[in-house]
């Protein structure tokens, strides 16, 4: 058996877990990240694309815009833009009941500096001349944008080990806990049993992160979830903002290539790590596209996927500390929504470690709403990490 001793032992190696390892290492913590698969090639690959802060809920939009602030230094950060344009971001609204919720989240999120602009009428008309008859307004975030997850998650494991910090891809966790010293995990890698000890473990297994908290005795209550999405061949660019619903059912943006991304509905699972887009819901997302955008109406699409995610009952991630073990901390849950506050979240984990509090106010994504009874175990958390060596 292999052994490894380390400061901080992060599961999970996509956007959030990669992106604490990448902070962590920079400044000068002992780091390793083990990842079942590849690292970003779950959730954090898998995902639209959409780096949008407008639509979440008003408790994540203060780590919206942190993120926001991450996003626009990404090449500096992790080496590549990772495709990132700050293109807008319209969300669209098909009845006038849509657009009096659009205008209430306009209103509600100014404090937050969304710079939402509400477009409708002739206005729509003219500056949406590529837009069907369905939709009849909008609201714009302007510097809201879209991104290629494929490149963008995987640099930030990259850029975490050129910083120092030890990954290990391919490698599946069996069994975690805490030996009275420090956290133990043991784990299998390229068919050999390996074993990593670490003073501080981070949670960032994302659809299976709920398994991980359970063996610290802790009920995160997850599901997962299965995006249908698809992919157009090239055309003539038409569209210049990543696009949104008002009550959901479709998004898309289209590529600087011309390709056309769209997602909506859901897919079905294979086994417990992968899943394929229905055949049913693109059927469903096709006609919904061309009514709002008709000029895919003879497009090819190219290709379909789909994958796993992690859900919460009401939909905000679990990011703070466990409520039962000193030194283990979560952040996981982000239900289709992660990718644009994934590194702010990673930052805010290792900032936890760091300085033992976060620059963001996390309390709204504690695990104890999940077990109200419940109270950290007596010194919890016993960060920031001590200087000392793991025998």
């Amino acid at each position: 058996m292999k052994r490894i001793a380390t400061e901080v032992l992060i599961i999970g190696g996509g956007i959030v877990g990669a992106s604490a390892a990448l902070a962590l290492a920079r400044a000068g913590r002992r780091v390793t990240v083990l990842e079942r698969d590849l690292c970003g090639s779950r959730s954090s690959g898998i995902n639209y694309g959409g780096v949008r802060r407008q639509g979440r809920a008003a408790v994540q939009l203060p780590l919206a815009q942190r993120a926001h602030e991450i996003w626009s230094g990404l090449r500096e950060l992790i080496g590549i833009d990772g495709e990132y344009v700050r293109s807008g971001h319209f969300k669209l609204a098909r009845s006038a009941a849509d657009m009096q919720a659009l205008e209430a989240y306009a209103e509600m999120s100014r404090p937050y500096g969304l710079d939402i602009a509400l477009i409708g009428g002739a206005a729509l008309r003219e500056q949406c001349p590529w837009l069907g008859g369905a939709a009849v307004g909008g609201s714009l975030c302007p510097e809201d944008g879209q991104a290629n997850p494929r490149l963008v998650s995987p640099a930030f494991a990259r850029a975490s080990g050129r910083a120092g910090a030890q990954v290990i891809e391919r490698c599946e966790v069996k069994q975690a806990g805490f030996d009275g010293r420090a956290f133990v995990a043991d784990a299998e890698h390229g068919g050999e049993a390996l074993q990593v000890r670490a003073e501080v473990l981070i949670n960032c297994a994302g659809a299976w992160a709920g398994k991980l908290a359970g063996f610290f005795g802790e009920d995160a209550p997850m599901t997962s979830g299965h995006p249908s999405m698809a992919v157009t061949e090239p055309i003539p660019q038409f569209l210049p903002w990543s696009l949104g619903v008002e009550g959901g059912s479709i998004y898309c943006r289209q590529v600087a290539r011309g390709n056309v991304v769209l997602g909506g509905g859901r897919g079905y699972v294979i086994d417990d790590s992968r899943a394929r887009a229905s055949h049913d819901s693109i059927l469903s997302l096709l006609p919904q596209a061309v009514a709002l955008l008709p000029a895919l109406r003879h497009v090819q699409i190219i290709r379909t996927w789909s994958g796993v995610e992690g859900y919460l009952p009401d939909r905000q991630p679990v990011l703070g500390p466990s409520l039962t073990q000193p030194g283990l901390l979560h952040g996981f849950g982000f239900c289709g929504a992660g990718f644009q506050i994934g590194p702010a979240a990673g930052e805010a984990l290792a900032e936890l470690v760091l300085h033992g509090r976060s620059a963001v106010a996390l309390d709204a994504f504690s695990m104890s709403r999940f077990a109200p009874a419940a109270s950290l175990a007596p010194g919890a958390p016993s960060l920031p990490v001590p200087e000392r060596k793991i025998s």
